[in-house]
């Protein structure tokens, strides 16, 4: 089955604008054209379409995603750089996650003070310690 631009956009949640910015910077040169020159998506191009939007949902950067989409182009003999390049964004994915979680943690211990009966009397305590703080380092 093949499907235009316009229906690979609504099927992937990107828009025009944003696949015909992937073709021009090289993302996707396995996307044929038909004869009067517009794109013709398959099946197959709406999962490696699936496999760019999630690597740059991890935030891999446009050159490394590129440099991903050639390998797979280039075939079976490039299975090693591919796991290469995706073992390291998974390291970076996993060092977001524990960034994540820590601030996170921070997020739920605010919000178990606001949501405390005890919240405003907390706060007052937190200024009046920073208040203290602050006029003996002036000192």
């Amino acid at each position: 089955m093949t499907y235009t631009i316009k229906e690979v956009a609504a099927k992937v949640g990107l828009s025009i604008y944003t696949l015909r910015y992937y073709d021009k910077a090289g993302l996707l040169p396995f996307v044929l054209r038909d004869e009067k020159g517009y794109r013709v998506f398959t099946d197959s191009d709406l999962n490696l379409l699936h496999t760019i939007c999630c690597l740059k949902d991890t935030g891999m950067k446009i050159d490394d995603i590129r440099q991903y989409i050639d390998y797979v182009m280039a075939g079976a003999d490039t299975v090693a750089q591919r796991s290469e390049l995706l073992t390291a964004q998974r390291q970076k994915v996993l060092a977001q996650q524990k960034q994540l979680a820590a601030s996170l943690q921070e997020i739920d211990y605010k919000l178990r003070i606001y949501n405390s009966p005890q919240a405003a009397e907390i706060i007052e305590l937190e200024q009046a310690y920073v208040a203290q703080e602050k006029a003996s380092v002036a000192k």
